[in-house]
């Protein structure tokens, strides 16, 4: 299974998201799965890679022009991509991936988080999205999301396969007991 992780690249982030990061990348390893994620250097990106390769895991990097030419490109992908824009970036990640799962992280996140959940609205996937709440991080945007729905701006949809955890830990369980065996 490709599993396509959205997170942070900002080397600031705490210690305690870089941990649910790395729960994640091990998971991939231990169970044989591919990450697929933006081949860049930093923060969560580093965190879920590293714990990847560590374990033997297969690493699908998709990094645009704009981020190697600051010099972020991860050594660590088994294939990397090379793409013009962030736009080709997400359509490929969206392509490779069988399951997203997202977790803390800041606009380019939020944009990837928002591509899904639009893109499946629109019926281009039906691809699932496992959204990581570690620490209540997206409280707000989940508040925002049913006042959406309260006021009839947003609508559900079988298409949209949201599912909120709160910790990496849940969303490997997740992927394993409802996730794993339809996207098989």
């Amino acid at each position: 299974m490709n599993i396509c992780v959205f997170c942070a690249s900002s080397p600031q982030v705490s210690e305690r998201f870089k941990e649910e990061a790395r729960v994640i990348g091990r998971y991939i390893a231990e169970k044989g799965h591919t990450l697929v994620y933006g081949g860049a250097t930093g923060g969560l990106m580093d965190a879920v890679a590293e714990a990847a390769h560590e374990g033997g895991a297969e690493i699908i990097g998709v990094i645009p022009e704009v981020i190697m030419r600051k010099g972020r490109e991860s050594g660590l992908s088994s294939r990397l991509f090379r793409v013009g824009t962030m736009e080709e970036r997400k359509d490929m990640m969206k392509e490779y991936a069988d399951v997203f799962v997202a977790l803390p992280g800041g606009y380019g996140t939020l944009d990837e988080v928002f591509d899904v959940l639009a893109s499946g609205m629109a019926g281009e996937h039906d691809k699932p999205l496992v959204l990581v709440n570690t620490d209540d991080y997206w409280g707000s945007l989940l508040q925002q999301f049913q006042k959406m729905h309260a006021e009839g701006l947003a609508y559900r949809s079988p298409r949209v396969r949201l599912t909120v955890v709160q910790s990496a830990d849940e969303a490997v369980r997740e992927i394993e007991e409802n996730l794993f065996a339809d996207v098989q």
